[in-house]
């Protein structure tokens, strides 16, 4: 498939058609879109070689792959990294995906980069409340955006979503429906997101005039394990829990693992909202409501982002994104039972102790 497909499909000129895919700013972002939509639906490929010639720069995007933790699993990765495609694929870009095995590897392939400059532009993510990723590429000169904040990122481009404002207004709902006793299945330690969505419920709480309970807070593995066996130290306490607030959606299913483990339903006996809004919570037995966050329309922009950079030398501080993080209610997110703490007695046998999951 070549350039004139395109320019003969919508009546444009070769020139016009090649400026919109290269993203030039005389276009019209309708006329971009339009080409790009275009683009795809005829299976454009460009010569990514020759372009790489000509200029003498590689038209190749690095994505820096989280180390392994629960939080990027499949599901998350997979939607993200589909509006990633869908852009490189318009832009005529490629990607490289970095799999650094700790810091210390991650920081060598950035210095690697340098000397190389195989790849033109990386996209980074999982940024920690102090992260030295962000001086670092600096210093090396090496374009960059970030999904995701931190206390070093002023001067770096970077998307990311109010995480403090979705717990905020996930934990206001559930007052809102009554409940007092909400806990807060937390973890990520040193994560700039685990530590604003921490301070969102705490604030919500605090907004209502609802006391906060450190019994009520748990830090767990940011996986399904992790999940379970907080809900599990929640549901002993004396006093427990008549809603979660999770900090991943997979934490979230973890605990309602738990509490059917218990014989308990979630949403019926004890609330649990998720985040994230991964398409998988909508297909469980007791569909799980969540704080959705636009995971590919993220992905697109990281890469708009990042080619802009590398292309136009836009400013790393004019690309700075924070999005609002909507509820999405699929049924386990209610009033709280009357009799709740006596149904939960009456099933206390049925604890069956998930090993790990709390960093063992």
């Amino acid at each position: 498939m070549k350039l004139n497909a395109i320019a003969q499909r919508l009546k444009l000129s070769e020139s016009t058609v090649s400026r919109a895919l290269n993203d030039y700013q005389d276009i019209s972002a309708d006329t971009k879109a339009l080409v790009r939509k275009t683009a795809i639906d005829l299976g454009y490929v460009p010569n990514a070689h020759a372009r790489r010639l000509a200029s003498g720069k590689a038209d190749t995007i690095a994505y820096v792959m989280p180390r392994a933790d629960g939080q990027f699993n499949a599901s998350f990765l997979g939607e993200l990294m589909a509006g990633m495609a869908e852009t490189l694929t318009a832009r005529g870009w490629d990607l490289s995906v970095l799999v650094p095995r700790s810091a210390e590897e991650e920081i060598e392939m950035f210095r690697k980069i340098s000397r190389t400059r195989h790849v033109s532009g990386l996209i980074i993510s999982r940024t920690l409340t102090r992260d030295v990723r962000f001086k670092i590429l600096r210093e090396l000169k090496i374009p960059f955006v970030s999904h995701g904040r931190s206390l070093d990122s002023d001067a770096a481009a970077w998307i990311d979503v109010d995480n403090a404002a979705a717990f905020t207004d996930m934990t206001a709902h559930l007052v809102s429906l009554g409940h007092r006793r909400i806990a807060h299945i937390g973890g990520g330690e040193g994560y700039n997101f685990a530590v604003q969505r921490a301070h969102g419920w705490r604030d919500a709480l605090e907004q209502a005039g609802i006391p906060v309970d450190p019994d009520l807070h748990e830090e767990a593995e940011l996986s399904y394990a992790g999940g379970a066996a907080a809900m599990q130290r929640l549901l002993m306490l004396a006093d427990p829990p008549t809603a979660v607030c999770c900090i991943s959606d997979l934490v979230a299913i973890g605990a309602m693992r738990a509490l059917r483990d218990c014989g308990l339903v979630p949403g019926r006996e004890v609330s649990v909202i998720g985040y994230d809004g991964l398409e998988i919570g909508a297909w469980l037995e007791s569909p799980l409501s969540t704080m959705k966050q636009p995971l590919q329309s993220a992905g697109q922009q990281l890469v708009d982002i990042v080619i802009n950079m590398v292309e136009n030398g836009d400013a790393p501080q004019d690309h700075q994104k924070l999005y609002r993080a909507t509820l999405v209610r699929r049924g386990t997110d209610n009033p709280p039972v009357a009799d709740w703490p006596k149904r939960l007695s009456d099933n206390r046998h049925s604890v069956t102790t998930i090993p790990g999951g709390n960093g063992e």
